[in-house]
């Protein structure tokens, strides 16, 4: 079976419009799966500590299940994190369904939000999400985002994504909220997964390019360093 007939069903359903959200049942124990620090999530966290250098600042984590991410972050960045399905309560994470609720955590603004591995499942709310984050900056805050490169050479598309669409068509509604600052592969691969071996991976986990002809067709996933349009 080629790729085109195994995403042909969940293709069709994208374009019909009969998505599938689904909800803390199935979250809870898929959050579970990133309880320990990945190689995107790594990444971010060099990103997030390098514009923070060492500057006292608030972050909140759109979509962050276990909370895994506070755990690399340093100690002038003060961690917030929301999710429909949250294995630990503490005062700095808050349960909600973001898809019925509005981005935000009480009323806080923030000098940085993470979006990492959650625009997949949004769907239909994509537009609504992305107003929603830039009113929760605070003026000169940063977005930091992941999103899947669907144009990759042999997409996999997870059967639970309801938000499937080519990078550039992300990057134009994107750009109606936020200026697009920086772009570039979270890394390179040859399969649309992140990179395992240590000799092909160790060398790709410091470095952010984005590389004309070889990025659109290998970068597993794009990072996008953006700040509000007021």
């Amino acid at each position: 079976m080629n790729e085109e007939t195994q995403n042909k069903p969940h293709r069709q359903q994208l374009l019909t419009g009969d998505l599938k959200y689904y909800k803390k049942d199935f979250w809870s124990t898929e959050n579970l799966k990133y309880s320990v620090p990945h190689f995107r999530m790594k990444k971010v966290a060099r990103v997030v500590s390098r514009l923070a250098s060492h500057r006292e600042s608030d972050l909140l984590d759109v979509g962050c299940g276990p909370a895994t991410l506070a755990g690399l972050m340093p100690s002038n960045v003060h961690y917030h994190g929301i999710d429909i399905s949250i294995p630990r309560p503490a005062d700095n994470l808050l349960e909600v369904d973001i898809l019925q609720t509005p981005v935000g955590f009480k009323g806080m603004k923030f000098d940085f939000v993470v979006a990492q591995g959650l625009f997949e499942y949004i769907g239909d709310y994509q537009s609504q999400k992305f107003a929603e984050i830039a009113a929760v900056l605070k003026d000169g805050g940063k977005l930091i985002l992941t999103y899947q490169n669907f144009d990759h050479r042999h997409p996999e598309i997870y059967g639970p994504y309801s938000n499937v669409q080519r990078p550039a068509d992300f990057r134009k509604d994107l750009s109606r909220f936020f200026k697009i600052e920086r772009r570039f592969a979270g890394a390179h691969n040859w399969n649309h997964d992140h990179p395992r071996r240590p000799l092909i991976r160790g060398p790709q986990e410091h470095l952010n390019l984005y590389v004309p002809i070889i990025s659109p067709k290998l970068a597993i996933d794009y990072f996008y360093i953006c700040s509000p349009l007021r």
